[in-house]
């Protein structure tokens, strides 16, 4: 069963737990482009180090996190990052415990800091 967009955007505000600013100092570190699966188009991104790069974009796009200032689009992504984030966080408790794994570094890109939990 899909989930209705108001759950989608509540479960993203409350698995997104980094500001933009936190995500965007992340990703330049070099860390961050060390785990998760490398993008098909050659550039060596990892998805997760791009989808950082647009939660970013939805976070500074509506600092408010107003339900009615997210359009499709980002509704979308927001579905992609919850639906990564609750499947990692369930299976992997690593990522809490060792800030050097890669499920940490992975859930990071997404978002997400499990040492903030």
């Amino acid at each position: 069963m899909v989930k209705d967009n108001e759950t989608v955007i509540q479960e993203f505000n409350e698995l997104v737990n980094m500001n933009s600013k936190e995500l965007e100092e992340w990703l330049k570190e070099e860390s961050s482009e060390s785990s998760g699966w490398s993008k098909d188009d050659g550039s060596g991104e990892t998805i997760g180090h791009e989808s950082g790069r647009k939660i970013i974009q939805i976070l500074d796009k509506n600092p408010n996190k107003d339900p009615e200032q997210y359009d499709e689009e980002d509704i979308q992504h927001m579905r992609k990052v919850v639906s990564y984030c609750k499947r990692h966080l369930a299976q992997e408790e690593k990522a809490k415990q060792n800030t050097d794994s890669k499920s940490y570094k992975s859930l990071k890109n997404w978002g997400h800091d499990a040492l903030k939990t």
